[in-house]
This record gives structure tokens, sequence and C-alpha cells, in this order.
């Protein structure tokens, strides 16, 4: 009796339960990549003053402190190389603003790379003569300058008098993620985030992150009740962001009183409460109001894959309904 065929059965089992395991395998390490992805996050909140050199110093030892802590992921606040000088429009200001790459990017690429984190930090970017941004670079490690954004919104109100001084972004498309070590980056900036869309073409790019510089406060002539409406607002249409696509954000405040240069506002008291929401706009970490401070937070990145299964918000959306998004007004 011949036992070819048994042996040719049994050496097709092994190999298919080979197969099935290595399979399996395969399955269970990209499974467990998934569950175990976290992004450990720190934002850097202070004060800022007239000194360029002073305010780099003390946002690069805040960054080293965050790196030293374990960030990975370390986001810097809007403006943060020089007082908010948008209080007041005056063309000697233009003097600020700096090629991009130039020595801001340079030093803080230097730095992503010796401590081997990413950086979003935010600068006065000068384009060309008379053509200047509100610009966010993100400085990846070893790999230096990888992305940057350019403030699409921009404000012109009483002490934030940014359309003197910035062209709005015009990249196309405009709300383009930066791919990172870390992971997809939806970078942004301040009036940014009191807008729906920018967040929403931003998650739809396949950001898994929202970032926002920021520089906002109060005028203290406001009363208490006002000063705290304006701040929770702020606070809750960017968790509406991170619940409404299903995806954590940060947003990076710089705090302490500022005064208008120019004495003709009151100044500007910036609120801090730089914070960190998950993807059901939970807060995960949020710093003082009035003080500087270094805010840690672990984000994980699988709860995007869980939040959109149970809230499939992204899959319900009627885009043949929303035609009349594409107009100022439906008059």
């Amino acid at each position: 009796m011949s036992f070819a065929p048994l042996r040719a059965l049994r050496e097709l089992f092994h190999s298919l339960c080979l197969r099935a395991s290595v399979v399996k395998s395969i399955d269970t390490l990209a499974t467990t990549t998934t569950m175990n992805r976290h992004i450990h996050l720190a934002l850097i909140q202070h004060p800022c003053g007239a000194d360029r050199a002073a305010n780099i110093a003390t946002t690069e030892a805040a960054i080293r402190e965050a790196a030293a802590k374990g960030a990975q992921l370390i986001l810097l606040q809007e403006l943060h190389t020089s007082l908010y000088f948008c209080q007041q429009e005056g063309a000697a200001t233009f003097d600020l603003a700096e090629p991009i790459p130039g020595p801001t990017t340079g030093h803080f690429a230097r730095l992503a790379a010796e401590l081997d984190v990413v950086i979003v930090a935010s600068l006065f970017e000068r384009r060309a003569a008379g053509v200047c941004h509100n610009t966010a670079v993100v400085l990846d490690r070893q790999q230096g300058l990888v992305g940057q954004y350019r403030k699409m919104h921009i404000p012109d109100d009483p002490g934030f008098y940014e359309k003197y001084y910035f062209t709005p972004g015009d990249a196309a498309p405009g709300f383009e993620p930066i791919d990172t070590s870390v992971g997809r980056l939806g970078v942004l900036v301040c009036w940014d985030q009191w807008f729906p869309e920018a967040a929403r073409l931003m998650a739809l790019a396949g950001a898994e992150i929202l970032l926002y510089p920021t520089a906002i406060g109060w005028d203290d002539n406001d009363d208490t009740d006002e000063q705290a409406r304006q701040r929770e607002a702020w606070i809750t249409v960017q968790r509406g962001h991170a619940i409404a696509n299903g995806i954590p954000l940060a947003a990076c405040n710089r705090t302490g009183f500022e005064a208008d240069p120019g004495a003709q506002g009151r100044g500007i008291r910036f609120w801090g409460s730089s914070f960190v929401a998950g993807p059901q706009g939970e807060i995960l970490s949020r710093g003082p109001q009035d003080a500087a401070e270094i805010i840690l937070a672990t984000v994980d990145m699988a709860r995007t894959e869980q939040v959109r299964r149970v809230w499939p918000y992204l899959r319900d959306r009627r885009i043949d309904a929303y035609g009349d998004l594409l107009k100022r007004y439906r008059d």
C-alpha cells in the first residue's frame, strides 16, 4: 500500500496550518500595533516679551524639559518668538518677518534633531516683499522641516489687526495634513479654530490629530461673566471639532498681559488654558489661565477607530446636499 497520498495530505495540512499561523501573527501584530499606538504630547504655554532671544530661550528650555518627560510631539503657541504685535498697525513691524527656511526654523530643527522629537512652531513668514504669512512649521526629528501651513482665516478686529500683516494661505488644497514620524498632523492656526470647515477638511484628508498654535485673550474691561463666556466658547467650539470628526485635538495658547504698544487700545490678557481633547471631546489635560506651564498628555490614537465605528458621522454626511456651503450666505 502506498502512503504517498497520506504524506501529501499531511504536508498540505501542515502548510495550511503554518500559513494560518503566519496570517494570525500578522493580524495580531497589526492589531497590537494599532492598539498600542500612543502619542506623548506636550504644549508649551508661557508669556512672551519684547526680547526675541529671551522668548526663544524660554521656549527651548520648556521643550527640553518636555522631551525629558517623554514628549514625542511638542506644540508651541502662535508667534512665540515675539509679543503679539497685531494690536496695532505699523510698517516697521514687518522687520520681524523672516524666510522659511530661516533662523527660527533652523534653530528649532536642530533642537528637534537633538532631542529626537517633532516640534510644531509658529512664525511671521516673509515670503516676498509685501507678502507675509502667519505660518506654522513642522520639524520632524532628523528630517528637519517636513511641512508648513499658512493661516487661512485672518481676523481684523480691535486689538487683532492681522489682515494688515498676513496674507491668507493660498496652497492648493488649502487644508492639507503633514505626514510625520508620529502621525499625520492637521496643523491649523488660531482664528482657524472657529471654523468647522477647516477641521472637517483636515479630517477628510486623513489628519489623525488637529493642532492649533494660538494667541487669544480678554479685554480687561469686559466683566468676568463675559470673559468666562469667551473662554468657554473657545474651548467648546474646538471640543466640537474633535467630536464631529472623531479625532483628538490640541490648542496651545500664550498667557500673560501685553499692553498695546501704541497705547491706542487697552491691551490683551491672554487666557492660557491650553488643552488636549480626545475624539469625543473629553479633556485629557488643560493648563492654567495665568501661568506658564508644560501641559502633558498621552493620546491613544486607536480611539479614533473605536469612536468612528460607533459614531460614524463621516459615513452619514449628505455630500449631495451641501452645495450651498460654497456660498457666502443663502439669500
